[in-house]
């Protein structure tokens, strides 16, 4: 049945009239839409709304789309508690504690791991994200890569072979680029639909990073990177080289990196809960927008540099720290971050697309920003069904 969500104090719709919606308008007050079909239908002012089979009332609540998180780790054993506190008293990171969750994450059973991604997936939609990218990457092991991305098939589309994590104690990096670009790739490209690299001081350089993403494309994986995290290096032109939709971290960033950016149409998804998380500054997102960047926000949930996942709490500190607006941020985790996906049915609130969307126990978006740590989020629909 088709129904009406109206009294809505103000919808985030992302439209513009090329979408062939009615408002033309990006954010509408005083607004209604209605679902169809696990679909929207209709979007447009509460007092032009059309019938439908029947109504929801949201109590003059604001109307979001879903949040899109497009970089997660979920599939992962134990915790790395300790390595914080010992960053909260100064101790530098880098990144060496990844080897202690893959001891973990390999003695763990394929019950315990997919029940504690069930458990992240649903404390994430109670926050308010309704699409996630999930990676491997905390297995190095084929078998254990392979069982990682099952387990992360159970919960998204949007899987992510990270065996290219790191070099895993066991090998040498020369060994371990045959064996990700080898076997291990055969197997998991069954079950994955990306394929990413940590190109940094420490795991992979440049011409690793390049073997590993176009042997990812030759079996048709599309790539993404991890790069500029924990210092200024190669990996964002490599990914602007290379024409991926987007590079994650993108922490360090020269004049050279954002022209590269900017001219590849390459998406900076920024991932600013790890900046908290690990004392490094933050990137810079108002110099990316005002050099024609298109910037994504991410959670990056993982047990070692960032173990939230909280995407409001990402919005605030991109407001804060990071010289974004409210509402540029509400895009970069909604639409922008769908784009980073390569998708165009999720994100928005328009005709065609997909009915997943978030009610705040607010009247406006201004409020995810303006209210850090209130849980804002009162609603959850994804395919036009409320959960």
């Amino acid at each position: 049945m088709s129904t009406l969500i109206t009294n809505i104090a103000e919808l985030v719709t992302w439209t513009d009239d090329d979408q062939g919606d009615q408002s033309g308008q990006p954010i509408l007050e005083a607004a209604a839409m209605v679902v169809d079909r696990g679909r929207v239908a209709w979007v447009g002012p509460a007092t032009e709304a059309p019938a439908a089979d029947t109504a929801y009332d949201v109590g003059g609540r604001a109307v979001i789309p879903g949040f899109v998180d497009s970089h997660s780790h979920l599939v992962f054993a134990g915790d790395r508690a300790e390595e914080f506190t010992a960053r909260m008293a100064g101790e530098p990171y880098a990144a060496g504690g990844i080897r202690t969750t893959v001891r973990a994450t390999r003695a763990a059973t394929d019950e315990q791991l997919t029940a504690h991604v069930g458990h992240l997936v649903r404390e994430m939609q109670r926050q308010g994200t309704t699409t996630v990218e999930i990676k491997s990457g905390y297995g190095l092991t084929t078998l254990d890569e392979v069982r990682s991305l099952a387990v992360a098939r159970q919960f998204t589309e949007e899987t992510t072979f990270l065996g290219a994590h790191v070099v895993p104690e066991s090998s040498t990096p020369e060994e371990y680029v045959d064996l990700v670009t080898g076997p291990m790739l055969v197997r998991a490209a069954e079950h994955a639909r990306w394929i990413d690299v940590f190109c940094e001081t420490g795991a992979f350089d440049v011409d690793q990073a390049r073997t590993i993403l176009n042997a990812g494309r030759a079996h048709g994986l599309e790539p993404r990177m991890h790069a500029n995290q924990l210092g200024h290096g190669p990996g964002v032109q490599l990914a602007a080289e290379l024409g991926l939709v987007a590079v994650d971290h993108c922490t360090y960033l020269s004049d050279a990196d954002v022209d590269a950016l900017r001219d590849a149409g390459t998406i900076a998804t920024l991932l600013p809960g790890v900046e908290f998380s690990t004392k490094q500054p933050y990137p810079d997102a108002r110099r990316l927008l005002d050099a024609g960047v298109r910037v994504a926000l991410a959670s990056d949930c993982n047990p070692g540099s960032c173990f939230t996942s909280s995407i409001p709490f990402c919005i605030a500190l991109a407001v804060r720290e990071m010289g974004m607006t409210p509402t540029q941020a509400l895009r970069a985790v909604t639409e922008t971050g769908a784009a980073a996906l390569r998708r165009d049915d999720i994100g928005r609130l328009t005709v065609g697309s997909r009915a997943d969307f978030a009610v705040l126990d607010a009247p406006s978006h201004l409020h995810l920003a303006y209210r850090p740590g209130v849980p804002l989020v009162s609603e959850i629909w994804v395919g036009g069904r409320r959960i």
